[in-house]
């Protein structure tokens, strides 16, 4: 008689198993068709459960402990084998445990983007990822609709089951939650929706014995030039005026402009915007504000009564930028800058620029600021 003839013909008397893996849901009790010893031991572990099948037919599922194996412990069983009370013989059986504890490391993602209506910015399409954790709650069920006869099911063969269950789902659940929510809040809504999954998919798996009791969405993503388009609204909520925004981007403009004197765009907006943009931005700031005309007075008609009836507008006035200790001020009218020479911020050596200058220059290198010195006594001597 061979090694394996002597091994196939031993009677089975302990069933156990021990699990050395992280991924093992079902696994079948090797039998090498030995029969199992009548009386023998079954040893259920904690987050396991035994599930005996006989001839393809579930028959009785036992939950951890010890079990001896007789008659009155295999109601089933007993019913299925046609055995009469105190059987005592030898039987044949398939042996299946179930780990029930919880399943961690499982990861979900949407390959193409969900589309959902918001309120705010119309039609959005959301990509989304997270984990999730399942467990076995009917290994009956189970071993039934999904593992079958495999003698070692493991989470890769359910996973991609489970993911499209979740994706099928996640369409429903961010719909209706941006129907209620915007979608810049549903980030700070993660939570009530992981659960509310949860719940909907521990229902719809019920049937076939498994639970989600964790669902968790790590991230929740909008198309790229969504985040522009926020981005872009968050910076103008910074600014608030809209008119005070369109000002700073112009001032912006201008200074790009004179750091690059060479460029036609430096000389474009030097001679064109650069005096209406400083023109705003001191009528805004309230530097170089012109005074309000007095109502003209209606002239009595005379032989020129078809002309115009008061002089035309006054020329705009040049506004010039100083750079002091490394900052910008500015800008000012002639008035402002009589000012600045006055309290002794603008020197003969404070550089000073104005639209349509080719860089920063000293303002006693500048003709019409240097004549605004020579009533000007110079400074004190250190003492």
């Amino acid at each position: 008689m061979g090694l394996f003839d002597a091994i196939r013909n031993e009677l089975i008397d302990i069933i156990e198993w021990l699990d050395d893996s992280r991924d093992t849901i079902v696994w079948r009790f090797p039998r090498h068709d030995n029969e199992i010893k009548m009386g023998a031991k079954l040893i259920v572990r904690e987050s396991q459960v035994a599930v005996f099948v006989n001839e393809g037919n579930i028959a009785d599922v036992y939950p951890p402990g010890t079990h001896t194996l007789v008659t009155r412990n295999m109601p089933v069983l007993s019913t299925l084998k046609g055995w009469k009370y105190g059987f005592d013989s030898p039987f044949k059986a398939e042996v299946y445990f179930v780990s029930t504890r919880q399943f961690t490391d499982m990861k979900w993602g949407t390959q193409n983007p969900v589309i959902v209506r918001d309120s705010e910015f119309g039609m959005v399409r959301l990509r989304a990822f997270g984990g999730y954790a399942a467990r076995v709650v009917d290994a009956a069920s189970l071993i039934r609709e999904l593992a079958g006869t495999d003698p070692q099911f493991r989470t890769e063969e359910v996973e991609e089951y489970l993911r499209q269950m979740i994706v099928g789902r996640l369409g429903s659940a961010l719909g209706t939650a941006a129907a209620d929510i915007p979608v810049i809040d549903l980030a700070a809504n993660q939570h009530i929706i992981g659960e509310r999954l949860a719940n909907v998919l521990s229902s719809d798996l019920a049937d076939v014995g498994i639970h989600i009791p964790r669902f968790i969405i790590e991230n929740i993503s909008l198309p790229p030039e969504v985040e522009k388009a926020i981005d872009k609204r968050s910076q103008m909520g910074i600014v608030g005026d809209m008119g005070q925004y369109s000002r700073f981007q112009a001032a912006n403009a201008i200074e790009d402009a004179a750091r690059n004197p060479g460029g036609g765009a430096g000389e474009g907006l030097g001679l064109g915007m650069g005096i209406a943009a400083g023109q705003q931005m001191a009528a805004g700031f309230g530097v170089g504000a012109q005074q309000p005309q007095q109502p003209q007075q209606s002239a009595p008609p005379g032989p020129h009564a078809g002309g115009p009836a008061g002089p035309p507008p006054l020329p705009p006035q040049e506004q010039w930028y100083l750079g002091v200790n490394g900052q910008q001020l500015g800008p000012f009218d002639q008035t402002g800058i009589s000012a600045q020479i006055g309290n002794g911020t603008l020197t003969r050596t404070t550089l000073v620029w104005k639209a349509g200058m080719d860089q920063w220059t000293p303002a006693q290198q500048v003709p019409e600021l240097a004549r605004l010195f020579d009533g000007t006594p110079p400074p004190l001597p250190p003492q």
